[in-house]
């Protein structure tokens, strides 16, 4: 599924596509915020409502990528290939981790 290359070779791969400072701390806010949507999604199913703030995370994460790939000036990687819709949370991962 992820094309014979390793977890690192993905993220360096995803991290040169992804080297404008303002792209990068786009990024680094909006992952986790599309992360969070989904636990908000899930909570909706217990608690009436979270759904509305799963889905308000999930669009402000979502503006967070697309404004940063402006500043980068290209388009998302997962347009051309959708595997990279799952090297972002590693992305992500690593660069806390001072890795990316």
């Amino acid at each position: 599924m992820m094309g014979g290359l390793t977890k690192e070779q993905w993220v360096a791969r995803y991290s040169r596509s992804h080297q404008h400072p303002v792209n990068r701390v786009c990024h680094t806010l909006g992952i986790p915020l599309i992360l969070a949507s989904i636990a908000f999604f899930l909570g909706g199913f217990f608690f009436h409502g979270l759904w509305i703030a799963g889905l308000i995370l999930f669009v402000v994460g979502w503006i967070f990528q697309f404004v940063g790939h402006a500043f980068e000036g290209k388009p998302p990687e997962f347009l051309r290939d959708w595997r990279f819709l799952f090297v972002g949370v590693r992305w992500w991962w690593a660069k806390i981790h001072g890795r990316a």
